[in-house]
């Protein structure tokens, strides 16, 4: 488990009663950290964005190999139910907690109607999204995100991993 994930189980997972079991680092995708593991019972896919030196916001992967084929988007059949990323700069760490439903209804997982993406990128809430598209996009994100602060609202943190 890398130092983000670390730090999130013990200064907000342990706090708020949630324990990761099954956990499982995945081969592809290592310099994002990849991982899956379960909380209390939900099925977490979970990565660490990477701030890149021309955008604002931060860029995730967010994709599978089908076998020993191309990687391809998640799909909605794929057993998981949240979409984690955490995100960090100098001074502060959070996280994004997506219910897979939202990325559905965003057309990041693939549906019969629609192909999915293999990518996206994040804007956490200390970051000043620089136009039209990056706005609208950290509108609905901030949603689903949470600031490790002191003190940290965990009732927010509960509320994000019981949505549906």
């Amino acid at each position: 488990m890398d130092d983000n994930l670390n730090r999130i189980k013990t200064e907000i997972y342990e706090k708020c009663g949630f324990k990761i079991s099954d956990f499982l680092l995945e081969t592809e995708s290592k310099e994002y950290e990849a991982c899956r593991f379960d909380l209390n019972g939900r099925k977490i896919i979970s990565r660490n964005a990477k701030i890149t030196p021309k955008k604002v916001g931060q860029f995730v992967t967010f994709w599978k190999r089908n076998g020993n084929g191309p990687i391809e988007p998640f799909k909605e059949n794929d057993q998981f139910d949240f979409f984690t990323v955490n995100v960090k700069s100098e001074n502060e760490l959070g996280q994004f907690v997506f219910p897979k439903s939202v990325l559905m209804k965003k057309g990041i997982i693939s549906t019969e109607k629609k192909e999915g993406k293999r990518a996206i990128r994040v804007y956490p809430s200390w970051v000043n999204a620089n136009n039209k598209q990056a706005e609208r996009t950290q509108k609905w994100q901030l949603n689903y995100f949470y600031e490790i602060t002191y003190p940290t609202d965990f009732k927010k943190v509960v509320g994000l991993y019981n949505t549906e």
